[in-house]
């Protein structure tokens, strides 16, 4: 199994007195701080070539030396689920994830994940990342359709989600959001964090009337409206409701950051229960948002590919019903 590449980071004036587990979390996005804890613990992280410790303060300058650990072998079961493959080569595959699908496992969704499918797909992924979520560059809610990458070794894996960390990969949604959106065209820049009450949920973190500072982290979504609709609202008789069909294009990748800008910004996506209408105007069984557009350098030549998804046949069902204003 190809050893993996140590990681070296250099402390930056902006990151200095920072606990070094927190920093590394945001660091390594696809790591969780419990696992970075792990492997501080273990001694497979180093400040200056000395043995660091989770709680110790990053300074300005500092060299941060991180040697992940070899990857467990996966205990997952593959199984025989169809996938709806975009792209393939030797080093990833680009698939087109239905909703309802979970990106890998967790609880309360032990099986039928996208993983177990992408195992049976393809055994050699087995330990690449990680035992939970081999493979896995970045990640899709459950209910958001579309494009999601799929490294097939550690090289790949490291090379993609370094491109994500950087923020150079296009990321485009479409997305159908209540009542009309104005302007047409706009910046959502607006803090996201974790909810203070319902910790299952995201929030937008508005600065500290004193410190104006937010906690927290910083998220970037550009928007169109590519355009508005009319319909019925259900159970309501003679009552009509506007929607807007946006594109969005995400800079940072916080954790529901569309569905929770769109929300902030009075416009929550259609279908979504969570951050929009408990009792949806639309009838749809999942939210409608669908990550429709990726451009990114691969591996094997070092150039930039775009990939792109249809909107799956239940969304556009849903848009062949409405009406044009």
């Amino acid at each position: 199994m190809e050893q993996p590449t140590p990681l070296v980071f250099r402390v930056e004036a902006a990151d200095a007195a920072q606990r070094l587990d927190r920093w590394l979390a945001d660091h390594l996005p696809d790591r969780s701080r419990t696992e970075v804890q792990r492997w501080i613990r273990e001694g497979l992280v180093q400040i200056d070539g000395q043995k660091a410790r989770a709680g110790q303060r990053t300074e300005v300058g500092q060299v941060i030396t991180v040697t992940p650990p070899l990857p467990t072998p996966s205990p997952l079961a593959p199984e025989a689920i169809a996938l709806a493959i975009v792209y393939e080569d030797d080093d990833l595959l680009v698939i087109d994830k239905p909703a309802g699908m979970v990106v890998h496992p967790s609880p309360g969704h032990e099986s039928g994940t996208l993983v177990h499918a992408v195992l049976h797909h393809c055994p050699q992924l087995e330990g690449v990342g990680g035992e939970q979520r081999p493979g896995i560059v970045h990640r899709l809610d459950k209910e958001t359709s579309g494009l999601i990458i799929v490294a097939k070794h550690d090289r790949a894996l490291r090379y993609l989600q370094d491109q994500f960390k950087a923020r150079t990969v296009y990321k485009q949604y479409l997305a159908l959001v209540e009542g009309r959106m104005t302007p047409a065209r706009g910046r959502i820049n607006a803090p996201i964090g974790r909810h203070p009450i319902h910790h299952t949920r995201q929030v937008v973190l508005p600065p500290d009337a004193v410190t104006g500072e937010s906690a927290g982290r910083d998220a970037v979504t550009d928007y169109e409206v590519l355009a508005v609709y009319a319909a019925p609202v259900r159970g309501t008789g003679n009552a009509v409701a506007t929607f807007s069909l946006v594109s969005a294009e995400l800079h940072t990748g916080r954790t529901h950051q569309i569905r929770v800008h769109f929300a902030w910004r009075q416009h929550p996506v259609v279908g979504d229960e969570i951050y929009g209408f408990k009792r949806q105007r639309i009838a749809l069984n999942r939210h409608f948002l669908h990550a429709h557009k990726l451009r990114i350098r691969l591996p094997c030549d070092g150039e930039e590919h775009e990939f792109v998804a249809s909107l799956p046949a239940e969304l556009q069902a849903v848009l062949d019903q409405l009406e044009l204003v």
